[in-house]
């Protein structure tokens, strides 16, 4: 991983360098993974920053807390790393000051998604300076994944897998909601645990899978995103599981969604779901290079219209370290698909306070077309009860 991180930056570097750009501040977490290879663990959520700061044409420096300083520096091939404290001389301003000298000419940041604390530091010490932004240009180096990615991306997807069957092993008439999420977690961390060695870099990496579960039951289940409560399933009742938070190993963050039926399926529910696995397939059907995003989500839509319905979402969003990157499949997004970009592709409808119809797989773009890198039955879903 770290071999690969340091291809990365020189990438990075390289871009930087033919673009005339001098020095980048990266604090988003994911950018500093991809980056640097590490992540905190307790970071800018307890007001306590790390950054990584990219120069064209020097080495690139880590700036971290004291107390994740030894973490960090095992995790990280940067060998520059500097601390800071809370107090003193030695505040994380003061190291990020010099990091970044006292008359930077420009101060490229990742706009929407810099921590505010650094920004603030940075509007007020630097009044005058262009802040402009790297996001559009460490995107792009993003966008296609290279052969050891999509490796782990598979492995996530396998763990994914094993979340799914236990997810489904889970439901039966009088089952509460929280148990299918228990359920979730050991059957994913255990499945993780299999590709991690105690050794180097790998021990760093948790197998333990996270986050709250979203989980819609009954109902509810037209409620996206809502989270796995203590409600007890029904018969007949949609369940639907959505893995988009918690499916990730090794920082890469796939998309997985399935619904499923308790015991038996009632007719209308039946046709709502199918509709989205045809608008799903149709999508994905979509896929390969040198088709534009908005065309693969035209494709959905155009089921979506011949069976009556309507949809507000987005047919997919390209994934990797983030949650979201670019491109998106969606009506507008004119990104010309090609061989290794990665995409969460879904099919989603929704009817208020009845039912819904969900489905999402991940997916890598090969030269041919397609190929999965999440796999659970793409059908109607009934448990035996």
């Amino acid at each position: 991983m770290l071999e690969e991180a340091k291809k990365r930056t020189a990438a990075l570097q390289q871009r930087m360098k033919d673009q005339g750009i001098e020095c980048a501040v990266f604090t988003d977490e994911s950018s500093m993974a991809y980056l640097a290879g590490f992540w905190g663990y307790l970071g800018i959520e307890f007001g306590r920053p790390s950054m990584v700061v990219v120069k064209a044409q020097d080495a690139p420096i880590v700036i971290t807390p004291l107390m994740e300083s030894e973490m960090v520096a095992e995790m990280t091939w940067i060998e520059d790393v500097r601390v800071w404290e809370d107090f003193g001389e030695r505040t994380w301003g003061a190291a990020l000051g010099h990091a970044l000298g006292n008359k930077p000419s420009e101060i490229w940041i990742e706009r929407n998604t810099i921590a505010a604390i650094v920004r603030n530091y940075i509007d007020d010490t630097y009044g005058g300076v262009p802040i402009k932004d790297i996001s559009p240009v460490l995107g792009a180096l993003r966008m296609i994944k290279s052969p050891f990615e999509i490796a782990v991306m598979k492995e996530a997807g396998q763990i994914a897998g094993a979340m799914m069957a236990a997810a489904h092993g889970s439901l039966a008439v009088g089952m509460p909601e929280y148990e299918s999420a228990l359920a979730v977690i050991q059957a994913g961390s255990r499945k993780a645990a299999t590709f991690l060695t105690d050794k180097g870099w790998d021990r760093f990496v948790s197998p333990m899978i996270h986050n709250l579960q979203i989980l819609q039951s009954g109902k509810d289940t037209s409620m996206v995103h809502r989270r796995a409560s203590v409600k007890q399933y029904e018969l007949a009742d949609p369940v639907y599981f959505c893995f988009c938070n918690m499916a990730q190993f090794k920082q890469y963050k796939l998309g997985f969604d399935r619904m499923f039926h308790v015991g038996e399926v009632k007719d209308d529910a039946a046709r709502v779901q199918e509709a989205a696995i045809e608008a799903q397939q149709a999508a994905i059907a979509a896929i390969r290079p040198g088709v534009l995003a908005q065309d693969v989500a035209a494709a959905a839509n155009a089921v979506y219209d011949a069976r009556g319905y309507e949809t507000g979402y987005r047919t997919g969003r390209s994934i990797g370290v983030a949650y979201l990157e670019a491109p998106e499949l969606k009506a507008g997004d004119k990104t010309v698909l090609q061989t290794g970009m990665t995409f969460a592709v879904d099919g989603g409808i929704s009817i208020d306070g009845v039912t819904a119809g969900r489905i999402g797989d991940s997916i890598v773009v090969t030269d041919t077309g397609f190929e999965y890198i999440t796999n659970y039955p793409r059908e109607l879903l009934v448990t035996e009860g």
